[in-house]
């Protein structure tokens, strides 16, 4: 795919400044200590998967807008690689949360659930995909459900915003207002670098979709064709035979 080499250096570069500047640039938070760090990845991971369930609604639109199935590809491959982040999510925040509340999981907090909720979601897109034989209600069919499991992405940020009682870990001290400068920086370099790395993945599974749909088609192609004979060896009397028949002049 054209421009993938330059966004795969690309994306290389902003994951060293990213990893460099979290281990060696930012400072560890006064309450949480060093484990605090996962905040760069387990935040940033968990934004760009959202904004890829809500980009793969997006393409769902269009392609029942256009019809054009491409787009129908564009989307399974972008809540593809949204269900791979949004596992690194879950895995990072129970890392998180047993560091910070002593437990894997808590029940009770909403911003975990709400995310393992929107995640569980997206996991039936896999059945309802492939449980589809015809291709074109196929691509409908999971264009819709993308749509409409997009519409649930938001209530996540909702969530967090409306919840009461928050006990998600504190990213900050007690007294630390905003992110100071040098961590805010950090978590922005984060964010690029994990969005590009999403990119990346996104374009090179996109080009491997579409390289196995062209081998596909081409197999196809060749089945349905006619195929040569088979060669006759060289010493089958029946070829001389034949030969000698056909060589015969008619009567």
């Amino acid at each position: 795919m054209k421009g993938l080499r330059p966004l795969s250096i690309a994306t290389v570069v902003a994951l060293a400044a990213a990893l460099a500047m979290v281990f060696f640039y930012a400072p560890n938070d006064a309450d949480q200590g060093f484990i605090q760090k996962i905040f760069y990845i387990h935040v940033p991971m968990a934004i760009v998967a959202l904004g890829g369930f809500v980009a793969a609604a997006i393409m769902a639109i269009k392609h029942l807008r256009t019809g054009d199935r491409s787009w129908d590809l564009r989307s399974y491959v972008a809540i593809h690689m949204s269900i791979i982040f949004g596992l690194a999510v879950l895995i990072t925040g129970s890392i998180w949360a047993r560091a910070s509340w002593g437990h894997w999981w808590v029940w009770d907090e909403p911003v975990l659930v709400s995310f393992l909720i929107v995640f569980l979601l997206y996991c039936v897109y896999y059945p309802l995909r492939f449980s589809i034989e015809d291709p074109d209600r196929q691509a409908r069919y999971s264009s819709v459900f993308a749509i409409a499991a997009g519409a649930f992405v938001p209530l996540n940020f909702a969530a967090v915003r409306l919840a009461e009682a928050y006990t998600h870990p504190r990213v900050l001290s007690q007294t630390g207002g905003d992110l100071p400068g040098d961590m805010r920086l950090t978590f922005f370099v984060s964010i690029l670098a994990i969005a590009l790395l999403y990119v990346t993945m996104w374009k090179l599974e996109l080009t491997s979709k579409r390289a196995s749909a062209q081998l596909g088609r081409l197999r196809r192609r060749l089945e349905d064709g006619i195929e040569p004979p088979p060669a006759q060896p060289a010493g089958d009397p029946t070829a001389v035979g034949a030969r000698s028949a056909s060589a015969e002049p008619a009567s």
